[in-house]
């Protein structure tokens, strides 16, 4: 599920930008894809204190008349509904809650054509889900400790030892860098169904996982690859990550971008962060199909000390789906390669401080 809203509120030379969209991507079952967009921002609303946005792109018939009546109200047009109203007003869009997604797309086959309606193979999906956050991107509790997924996640939000972290430096929280990243939920489960064009899927407790980005775009180049469902440890995740990044004040002589990657594991309560400040790594990245990993953290004001190596490698003869991700002139463009189906080994040590050697072996 990727969503995404473009250049909204932003005017060119009077009138509203030619690359305003909110945008709905679904990689769905056998890699393949759907995307329906509308070029009216307005449709669009987002929370600014929690992790809350939706777009309605089309009223039902019942509700469509009294929608364009009341046009310019914002509880009738583009604002949060309980998921019991959302299902029998909405037609098509898709709203994202704490705890819950829901979606509706009657769009067409992302790999033909272009973005916007009719420059495809029609298609449609219906989806309709909760959330149970187990992991944010910090030190997380067991979710057996608590009776439900909002206690938990407010133990993620405010809980001390349980303090939660930018994804990519504290800097990261202010427009500074291009782009920005943060990972809501490196692991969670869901429960609920899947529509996709006629079949249905239905599912509990299935691996989820969640991050966002903003900004102007993004990089030039990136590599990133996760998984929270390896075989006997369901309380496993990692997210690894990098590219080539913009520096701040780049319109200056000098050096204007930078080359960096990180590492997160959650495991077992516990988040092991190598990120450049805290350690050293490496990485071997193909142009499709293997991703290698390998990196120590030996800061001593680091949580944990640890060596971690990752192999990820996509499934045979697997050739991956082009995805389109905004640019900063172009709008939504081809722009990533992605694919549901592959394969992670993970190794992970903990390091001890030797006095002799005066260095984490």
């Amino acid at each position: 599920f990727i969503f995404s809203i473009e250049d909204a509120g932003r005017y060119v030379k009077g009138r509203p930008s030619p690359l305003s969209l909110a945008c709905m991507q679904l990689l769905g079952p056998g890699d393949t894809y759907l995307v329906q967009s509308d070029e009216d921002d307005t449709k669009f609303w987002g929370w600014d204190d929690a992790l809350a946005f939706g777009c309605t792109f089309e009223w039902s018939d019942e509700d469509a008349g009294d929608a364009e009546s009341t046009r310019g109200v914002e509880a009738n047009v583009a604002a949060a509904m309980n998921p019991k109203e959302w299902r029998e007003k909405v037609k098509t869009g898709f709203q994202v809650l704490p705890f819950g997604f829901q979606g509706r797309l009657d769009g067409h086959d992302g790999t033909l054509g272009g973005v916007k309606a009719g420059q495809g193979v029609s298609g449609t999906a219906y989806f309709d889900f909760a959330v149970k956050p187990l992991a944010g991107w910090g030190n997380y509790p067991p979710l057996t400790r608590y009776q439900n997924a909002s206690d938990h996640a407010s133990v993620l939000e405010h809980g001390g030892i349980h303090r939660q972290r930018s994804t990519a430096g504290w800097l990261a929280s202010y427009p500074v860098f291009e782009p920005h990243w943060q990972v809501n939920m490196a692991n969670a489960r869901a429960t609920g169904s899947l529509n996709w064009n006629g079949t249905v899927y239905r599912f509990e407790d299935a691996p989820f996982y969640g991050e966002k980005n903003w900004g102007g775009a993004f990089p030039t180049k990136w590599y990133w690859s996760q998984c929270n469902s390896f075989d006997d440890h369901p309380d496993l995740s990692f997210t690894a990550g990098g590219g080539i990044r913009q520096l701040p004040f780049s319109f200056l002589p000098g050096k204007r971008t930078e080359v960096l990657g990180l590492v997160g594991i959650h495991y077992n309560g516990r988040f092991y962060e190598l990120v450049p400040w805290t350690g050293d790594s490496e990485w071997a990245v193909w142009p499709w199909g293997r991703w290698e990993f390998r990196g120590k953290c030996t800061d001593r004001r680091a949580d944990n000390q640890f060596e971690v190596e990752i192999v990820a490698v996509t499934e045979e003869g697997v050739d991956g789906v082009p995805l389109r991700a905004p640019t900063k002139d172009r709008g939504m463009q081809y722009y990533c390669q992605d694919s549901g189906f592959g394969h992670v080994t993970l190794s992970l040590w903990g390091l001890e401080w030797d006095d002799s050697a005066q260095k984490y072996c």
